[in-house]
């Protein structure tokens, strides 16, 4: 593999991802003010980069509270909210769970499902990104982003796999139903909506939370 070749993660752009040429990713990040991007010498470098949080890499050793960059992630105008949030709540874990997707700025309600006898936090997580993501595509909201502040099922949809322990049994047969469901629509769909980790320290509870902390 040649050494020039370069990854380019931008975790807030156009269409959030990892990029093998400077070209596509300066397409991604054209006029949007608030783009976080970065390159990367290897693949693995990026991946965990995407999955992270983009303050953990971008100017890591000189951002201060005085940096542009910093004033961006902290600020609420970095916050797109023309978007999507998303929340689970579980009674224990696993537990009894619901989740559901609100308009951010409003916080209006825009779906809810549950509650399921037995679940996580993150399997809640994962059915609520991918609701949101096929509710936008049937509505042809391509673009619309979603937030969520779950790290884990972020990850989830990437590799479009619930990698969960949750035991199959009665009381999650309908909760693994569901989860199929997401799965394969993961594979047989296509979307290039943003999803974007909430910074929960700095901006707040997301939106959609249940309020049960």
């Amino acid at each position: 593999m040649s050494k020039s070749i370069k990854f380019y993660v931008v975790w807030q752009g156009k269409k959030p991802g990892i990029y093998t040429s400077w070209q596509e990713c300066q397409e991604q990040i054209h006029g949007v003010k608030t783009a976080l991007y970065k390159s990367f010498e290897s693949k693995t470098e990026a991946e965990k980069a995407y999955a992270g949080k983009p303050e953990d890499f971008i100017q890591k050793k000189t951002v201060n509270k005085s940096s542009p960059v910093n004033k961006t992630l902290k600020s609420k105008n970095a916050i797109l909210w023309d978007s999507i949030s998303v929340d689970a709540a579980c009674s224990g874990n696993p537990g009894l769970m619901e989740y559901q997707g609100v308009d951010t700025k409003t916080k209006e309600k825009i779906f809810h499902q549950g509650p399921f006898l037995m679940g996580t936090n993150n399997i809640g997580e994962f059915l609520a990104i991918v609701h949101a993501l096929a509710l936008f595509k049937q509505k042809g909201l391509n673009n619309r982003p979603i937030y969520s502040d779950s790290v884990t099922a972020m990850g989830w949809v990437k590799k479009k796999k619930a990698n969960t322990k949750l035991e199959q049994n009665a009381k999650t047969a309908k909760l693994y139903e569901l989860i199929q469901r997401a799965e394969n629509w993961l594979q047989h769909n296509s979307y290039s909506n943003p999803i974007i980790k909430w910074e929960t320290e700095d901006w707040g509870e997301i939106p959609a939370d249940f309020g049960r902390k």
